[in-house]
């Protein structure tokens, strides 16, 4: 299995970005997809996660904010953030967790990076 981000870039406080992530390879049955971030110098922290039914939970800092979905049949999650904030700053990986429970995440991509000034 193989994940790959697209869509990161920089933006200004306040504005939006929207991330990509194509699952490629089988990640059949149920199946949880979700996002974390690494800002610098910190650790990776868990964003927002969709399970295969399309039940959806997100991070505090980024509740009201982030709109996490995903297309079925073309295999991919999106990742629509707005109202941005310099803190958003890091790199934002895609994950697949095979077991559908969102807590077993074993598949990653190699990540894409999101800039935020000020």
């Amino acid at each position: 299995v193989q994940l790959v981000e697209s869509g990161g870039g920089s933006a200004q406080a306040g504005g939006s970005l929207r991330l990509s992530c194509a699952v490629l390879g089988p990640l059949y049955g149920s199946r949880c997809l979700g996002w974390f971030r690494q800002p610098p110098g910190k650790a990776r922290e868990r964003v927002a996660a969709i399970d295969r039914y399309g039940s959806s939970n997100y991070a505090d800092s980024v509740k009201d904010r982030f709109i996490i979905s995903q297309d079925i049949a073309k295999n991919e999650v999106y990742l629509e953030m707005n109202g941005l904030k310099p803190e958003d700053t890091g790199m934002y990986f895609c994950a697949g967790d095979p077991s559908g429970t969102c807590h077993n995440f074993r598949h990653w991509g190699r990540g894409t990076q999101v800039t935020i000034s000020s």
